[in-house]
């Protein structure tokens, strides 16, 4: 059977959820082979084996932390070179989707960036991608050499299926260009003990209707009760009322939870390119013309700091 690169992200060993959503997609398309470098790459063969990794490729280095990038796509095209796969996927993260064109134009392949689904088609794997702010669902593929996929977070379900999970060194040769540009420091992000944004199965978003920083206090109490992440419009960000990382549009983040709950937000064509491929979408604002309830599944008119103070005590209340 055809195997199927898999690029592992994680953290020390802590493999994230996406790899594993790239696990259950490339079982469609063949073998899954799982490619994890850095510290603790080593110790994700366990959590990959259980999540159908026929094979581990570990390569343990300090260049994949102190330089950008570069180190990881060595390391890949020696994935490529070693298995000849039919198709690469790679987690669709900023880095991510770099390391996919690099490859991509190392290899002489195509490359499909933030596909929302992957299915096996008779002239190779075939990729389902929501375009132009989520107006349309294109099916595309890639015609010359390895099909080079990025996925988007949450699109497709976890699904465990053990495999052999053999664990194999990997000979990586770091090219001239993998010492280019050095990381000289590092500050940690302040947990909040929130998902990540662009991980998160659920996300409450807030937007100019939130009126300003003070009281968004309204959306991460709705958030916390829901176990979410918690967004933000541009309009929001651009008033300083939340970071720039929680910012969900066409120049923030996209995301695509299970279920996304936009509060005070308009609907602008530039925000919903963010999160137009949420499988379920609740928006409450008391404009009954916001042009944010053409699209969703549930819209409530209303006052925010009325109605998401009783949805977040109901939810509670609900929990137990």
């Amino acid at each position: 059977m055809a195997e199927v690169l898999v690029f592992v992200d994680h953290a020390d060993g802590a493999v994230r959820k996406p790899t594993l959503e790239l696990l259950t997609l490339a079982r469609r398309l063949g073998d899954p082979v799982a490619v994890a470098v850095g510290a603790g790459a080593a110790a994700t063969a366990g959590v990959l084996t259980e999540h159908g990794a026929v094979k581990v490729l570990t390569h343990e280095a300090a260049e994949y932390a102190d330089y950008l990038v570069v180190p990881k796509v060595d390391a890949l095209q020696a994935a490529v070179v070693a298995v000849s796969p039919v198709a690469v996927l790679v987690p669709s993260s900023a880095e991510g989707k770099e390391v996919a064109a690099r490859l991509a134009l190392r290899v002489g392949s195509g490359v499909i960036t933030d596909a929302v689904d992957v299915e096996a088609g008779e002239q190779g794997p075939v990729a389902t991608q929501s375009v132009f702010a989520a107006g349309f669902t294109t099916k595309s593929r890639v015609s010359k050499g390895v099909a080079v996929i990025t996925v988007k977070p949450n699109s497709a379900a976890v699904e465990a299926a053990a495999a052999a999970g053999t664990v194999k060194e990997l000979a990586v040769s770091f090219s001239a260009l993998a010492t280019g540009t050095k990381v000289t420091a590092r500050t940690p992000r302040e947990s909040t003990g929130r998902p990540e944004l662009t991980e998160a199965a659920v996300v409450v978003s807030g937007g100019r209707g939130v009126g300003g920083a003070e009281s968004f206090a309204v959306i991460e109490a709705l958030a916390d009760s829901l176990g979410a992440a918690v967004g933000a419009s541009r309009a929001a960000v651009d008033a300083g009322w939340y970071p720039h990382t929680a910012q969900v549009g066409q120049t923030g983040k996209s995301v695509s939870p299970q279920l996304y709950i936009a509060s005070g937000i308009s609907g602008a064509i530039q925000h919903r390119a963010g999160m137009q491929t949420s499988k379920t979408i609740v928006a409450i604002n008391k404009d009954a013309e916001a042009p944010i309830f053409d699209l969703v599944d549930y819209g409530v008119v209303g006052d925010l700091f009325d109605v998401v103070p009783q949805l977040t005590d109901e939810i509670k209340t609900r929990k137990g």
